[in-house]
């Protein structure tokens, strides 16, 4: 009886109206391989997304299991955002191939390799399997770099834009939001690190490469033999050789990693090590994240 009081133009209305509401306040589903992924997303994003971190920050993002429950997360993806570098090509292939997800494949709208935005260092001029685990495109863990996130935050804005073109101004208010406070976080960061130019460091892994540029670090002995090769017992010994000739400040190694080599290092030489978180916590954001980071790093003699 109600329906027939209204006029057909207004009927039709009615009943579609639902479903473009729906249409309009969905949020944006985003498949994140690595937590700053997801932070940033995140921030960019706020409510108009749904974001999920194919990893956390105490796992390490080139040794993940393409599990069944991350190909069903992928297979609901409107964007894909992750380092690439082939930071993720032991798992993430198998990921995409096994969503069916056209959405999200490379040369899509919705395929975002954050290192396609930046340039890269430690790019190899052989490339060799004996060598380690190398990258062909350069070192990918950029993301310690605040100057190359924020590089990479308006690229993601541009693309979240594309795959969402209904809430377009909302991505690039945020990014002006995220650009102004990181830019002074950078500012404070710069001023409170002073004391870090010339430091001379041995690390773990490669991981820190990005850090050590932007801080002015030395690296003067990496533990690993070669990338991704767990140190040795003589290779440990040439390590303290070479220290005890020329002595180093710190020791840094990531907090997933193990401290056994670290550990033992430290005992023979008395460098302090220190444990840095290389990706942010869950619900935490990259400003609290490389704050953490900083203040972890300078609490260090």
């Amino acid at each position: 009886m109600f329906y027939s009081k209204i006029k057909k133009p207004a009927l039709l209305l009615l009943l579609i109206f639902p479903f473009f509401a729906h249409h309009t306040s969905a949020q944006i589903n985003i498949f994140a391989c690595e937590p700053e992924w997801a932070a940033l997303s995140q921030a960019l994003g706020t409510d108009k997304v749904k974001v999920t971190s194919a990893t956390t920050a105490m796992q390490n993002p080139h040794h993940i299991q393409a599990r069944p429950s991350l190909i069903a997360k992928m297979r609901r993806a409107d964007l894909l955002v992750c380092t690439g570098a082939d930071l993720e090509v032991g798992w993430l292939p198998l990921l995409l191939r096994k969503s069916g997800n056209g959405s999200v494949q490379p040369g899509q709208t919705g395929h975002f390799m954050a290192a396609d935005y930046v340039t890269l260092l430690e790019k190899p001029t052989l490339l060799d399997r004996s060598l380690g685990d190398i990258h062909a495109a350069g070192n990918p863990h950029f993301h310690v770099d605040p100057e190359r996130m924020l590089k990479v935050s308006i690229a993601l804005a541009d693309t979240l834009s594309k795959v969402d073109p209904a809430n377009q101004s909302h991505y690039q208010n945020n990014l002006a939001t995220f650009t102004q406070q990181w830019q002074q976080a950078i500012q404070q960061w710069q001023q409170r690190s002073q004391s870090l130019r010339g430091a001379r460091i041995v690390v773990s892994h490669n991981n820190w490469v990005y850090l050590e540029s932007w801080l002015g670090l030395t690296q003067v002995a990496t533990l690993e033999p070669k990338p991704g090769i767990p140190a040795s017992s003589s290779h440990l010994g040439k390590v303290l050789t070479k220290l005890n000739q020329n002595p180093a400040d710190r020791l840094l190694y990531a907090s997933y990693q193990s401290d056994k080599s670290a550990r033992w290092l430290t005992q023979k030489t008395k460098i302090s090590a220190v444990a840095l978180p290389l990706s942010p916590s869950k619900d935490e954001t990259l400003t609290q994240w490389f704050d953490r980071l900083l203040n972890q790093l300078l609490s260090v003699q």
